[in-house]
């Protein structure tokens, strides 16, 4: 009998912990898109302001048609970093840009990728492992519901989404 108590505190005590957890999801994922789609706009910004500084950059990775390249990572940062914050394609925007970030590594943080397995903290502590993990948070888990996507999703395919489950 006194087993059966602990357990059902136990139980109750864990309900209310992923309860309270399950309503933090949506704050929690509007701070990772608020800070890092600003981050991202701003690398992007930077890049397209020193347009000729990120373009010799890019030509001393070996990276063909620097220019073009440059200008492409600088406004696919900017303004998916603008997507992000708003929470718009919010998914589909996080895939070029956690590529842009596997780029970054096999180019300019190459040193630190070779150490992945001796010294992962090396790889961990580079600038693009941070934005990678904040793009895969968004891709795996979504927006959250403090989104433009998941308002546009109530507002016009809240009927679709009841007619799939039945």
């Amino acid at each position: 009998m006194q087993q059966n108590n602990i357990v059902s505190i136990v139980k109750k005590g864990y309900d209310l912990l992923v309860k309270i957890l399950d309503y933090l999801r949506d704050p929690f994922l509007l701070i990772i898109r608020l800070y890092w789609g600003y981050q991202f706009y701003m690398a992007g910004r930077g890049k397209l302001l020193n347009l000729e500084r990120t373009t010799g950059f890019f030509t001393d990775l070996g990276i063909p048609a620097p220019k073009l390249h440059a200008i492409f990572i600088g406004s696919l940062e900017c303004f998916g970093g603008w997507l992000l914050i708003l929470g718009l394609a919010s998914r589909l925007i996080s895939i070029p840009l956690a590529a842009t970030m596997v780029v970054a590594f096999l180019t300019a943080h190459s040193e630190a990728l070779k150490e992945l397995f001796n010294e992962p903290e090396k790889v961990f502590a580079e600038a693009p492992f941070l934005f990678l993990y904040a793009c895969v948070l968004v891709m795996t888990c979504g927006p959250g519901r403090l989104s433009l996507d998941m308002l546009i999703r109530s507002k016009f395919f809240a009927n679709q989404e009841v007619e799939t489950k039945k």
